[in-house]
């Protein structure tokens, strides 16, 4: 089995005090992708060591902006290649995306970490880089996802966006908010239907509504379970064909909690 975690930490270092970093040693994963860093490498490395990780081999991509975004890739076996940002000058150190190459018994495999803006409706300029950004990608996705490449590819992170209504609770409520903008979901669509990922976490979790993969720290929404599903590992063709199961790592009460969001496990053949 190989099997593959994505978590936006909301912070390693504070994720590792309330037992995040504990979490992800204990899931034997081959791969972990991890979100929302806040960290320079050197502090990424001393929480990884500490937390049982260091025997991973890491790609990271920092952000320029100290304390905030930041990406990572830790993989079981060492990288052939590193790649950081996702193809323009704009966001090449935003810290927002990092790819790693791996050998695989399969073939080659591309792994990369993802954390999409927010956003913000009623903020024109917010909006539009966040726009910005998801062009950036969809380019990206259609050069990893080329039918005929024989490189196999998974993309996973935060993107921000609730796909459909089956993917937020109160999902009449945040009509018209960033998130769950038709044009911000329109992305996803193409990306399914026309260029050929799949959406793990959809396909393989159940029809829904949810499972849910964030929840605000205010009020009781994670008690009431009031989420998102903004979490996602998105497959080429050949490599979803091998996944076998999705699983959001919800903690059992909101004490437990070590970030706003919870880990997705893929596992495949």
């Amino acid at each position: 089995m190989l099997t593959v975690v994505t978590a936006n930490v909301n912070g390693i270092r504070a994720a590792a005090r309330r037992g995040g970093v504990a979490w992800l040693a204990a899931s034997g994963a081959d791969v972990i992708c991890l979100q929302e860093v806040r960290a320079d490498a050197e502090q990424l490395g001393e929480v990884l060591d500490e937390g049982g990780l260091g025997h991973l081999h890491v790609a990271h991509a920092e952000a320029a902006a100290k304390g905030r975004a930041g990406v990572a890739v830790l993989t079981a076996k060492p990288h052939t290649a590193v790649r950081t940002g996702v193809g323009t000058a704009e966001f090449a150190d935003s810290g927002r995306w990092v790819e790693v190459d791996v050998d695989s018994d399969e073939g080659p495999l591309t792994v990369a970490s993802v954390y999409v803006h927010t956003g913000e409706a009623t903020d024109e300029a917010r909006q539009a880089e966040k726009y910005r950004f998801l062009d950036a990608v969809e380019d990206r996705l259609l050069v990893l996802g080329r039918p005929r490449a024989k490189r196999q590819a998974i993309v996973c992170g935060d993107l921000n966006v609730a796909h459909t209504e089956h993917d937020i609770k109160n999902w009449r409520g945040n009509r018209g908010k960033a998130g769950f903008l038709a044009e911000e979901r329109a992305y996803l669509s193409r990306w399914y239907d026309e260029h050929g990922w799949t959406d793990l976490g959809r396909r393989l979790g159940g029809d829904g509504p949810g499972p849910y993969t964030w929840w605000s720290w205010r009020g009781r929404g994670f008690d009431t379970d009031g989420g998102w599903r903004i979490d996602y590992a998105l497959a080429t063709r050949k490599l979803a064909a091998r996944a076998v199961s999705a699983e959001v790592g919800r903690a059992e009460s909101y004490d437990e909690r070590w970030s706003d969001h919870a880990p997705l496990t893929v596992r495949f053949n």
